[in-house]
């Protein structure tokens, strides 16, 4: 099959039916082998019922459907564990991404042998204030921390090789960043593609003003567990030990110091516990040897951890999922 195109959504009753049907048209138009899997993350309105009515008549159509709402990430990854295309599209629900792209992102990934093909929206049909100047910011600090030169790392419309989207293990929010997980997964070769983008039709953003700075918590996230994720010792352990060694040598010379006044130049000395610099000291070492067991139990988490789903199925269509129902 060339291609699986994949479709997370939230409350989309009246965008689904035309996006999918400019997607089968799109696709017959260029003689693409595919299936469009949508993935319900908990819609409270009659999403599902619509995915139902027109996949009665689409065999293309696939769906999953999470008992409640998931986010977009459990979203993707449980599409992505029930793809069987070559390579696997990814687009949003709300009609800002254009299907007719499709064809051209295909095209570029498989001449490019690229591991992912990122949209870059252009004249971004988005409100400025609430949007795209925070959009913008996230982005920026996002190619200084990751070092990808991408200018939208959050754009929905994504071409991925197969092996690449099965190998992703996204949790919380952190979709935003698939193309720098991709990376530090080995996957380099990433190449961005100018895509456009229309205002919504229907219904409302999901977003709010809360993304964003969940958005750069998660970059801070990111950074940590890209540099120190499989090998947390190297930081805690690090920390820990110096703090450690300060604050003992720091109680060394109190102790020395102590001795010295009193034994060899016989002079008075106030007590060791009277110095403040004896309780610096003591919580040093306090603190180095807390820091030192976080990396040690980091280090038994790490080689412990069991993959599990972060997300329950209720029900699904024309597939048999490769995850837990």
């Amino acid at each position: 099959m060339n291609l699986s195109i994949v479709i997370p959504l939230l409350n989309e009753q009246d965008s689904i039916e035309e996006l999918f049907h400019r997607i089968k048209t799109v696709c017959i138009e260029h003689d693409f082998d595919f299936e469009t899997i949508f993935i319900d993350d908990g819609s409270t309105d009659d999403s599902w019922k619509v995915i139902e009515f027109i996949a009665e008549v689409n065999p293309e159509i696939k769906a999953i459907r999470f008992r409640k709402n998931y986010g977009k990430s459990q979203a993707l990854m449980a599409a992505f564990a029930s793809a069987n295309g070559d390579v696997i599209i990814t687009m949003d629900a709300d009609l800002q991404d254009f299907p007719e792209e499709i064809p051209e992102m295909y095209k570029l990934l498989k001449n490019r042998r690229a591991d992912i093909v990122s949209g870059w929206k252009q004249n971004r049909q988005d409100p400025k204030l609430s949007k795209n100047l925070p959009s913008k910011l996230f982005n920026a600090v996002a190619r200084k921390v990751s070092g990808l030169k991408l200018h939208d790392f959050n754009c929905g419309l994504k071409a991925y090789r197969s092996q690449v989207a099965k190998e992703l293990e996204l949790h919380g929010d952190m979709h935003r960043y698939i193309p720098v997980l991709a990376k530090n997964m080995g996957f380099g070769n990433i190449i961005e593609k100018k895509v456009r983008h229309q205002a919504r039709k229907h219904g409302k953003s999901k977003y709010g003003s809360r993304r964003f700075v969940n958005g750069f918590l998660d970059l801070v996230t990111l950074w940590f567990i890209s540099k120190f994720g499989n090998k947390p010792m190297h930081l805690f352990g690090a920390i820990g030990t110096l703090m450690f060694i300060i604050g003992f040598v720091a109680a060394v010379y109190l102790g020395l110091d102590k001795l010295y006044k009193v034994y060899i130049i016989e002079k008075d000395a106030r007590l060791i516990t009277e110095n403040p610099f004896f309780f610096i000291s003591l919580v040093a070492m306090i603190l180095g040897t807390q820091l030192f067991l976080a990396g040690f139990l980091g280090e038994i988490l790490v080689r412990s951890k069991v993959k599990k789903n972060e997300f329950e199925v209720s029900e699904s269509l024309n597939l048999h999922p490769k995850i837990k129902l």
